[in-house]
């Protein structure tokens, strides 16, 4: 089993700033690409930013130039920087990780348990 745990989040004025982290664990051979996803209230998850084992990273349109994001191979943890912080940026964040299983040796999708970030003055 592999489990993704976030932390961070929490309740930013408009131009702030906010740092998550998400920290894989469990049986894993292996973790290649990581990502941030987001889900406003009454809309789809949609893809924030990806970052593959290699460091080559993608970002949605919305938050390129504002949000990086960047991974510790050796803690096998994920994190995402937020600048310049927007109302519309509001959303409950997930994690997400293609990690190999050491027991099965197959590539599983795994998520984080979501964390609530709050964009407002």
């Amino acid at each position: 089993q592999v489990q993704l745990v976030q932390s961070g989040g929490g309740l930013v004025q408009p131009g702030g700033s906010l740092r998550l982290s998400c920290a894989a664990s469990g049986s894993i051979f292996r973790i290649n690409t990581m990502a941030w996803y987001r889900q406003a209230p009454g809309k789809e998850r949609g893809l924030v930013a990806t970052i593959t084992s290699g460091g080559n990273t993608n970002y949605a349109d919305s938050v390129k130039g504002r949000f990086t994001i960047s991974r510790d191979n050796a803690k096998n943890t994920v994190y995402l920087q937020m600048n310049s912080l927007k109302p519309d940026d509001t959303a409950v964040y997930y994690c997400n990780a293609q990690a190999i299983n050491t027991m099965t040796l197959l590539r599983y999708t795994y998520w984080g348990q979501g964390t609530q970030v709050t964009v407002s003055s």
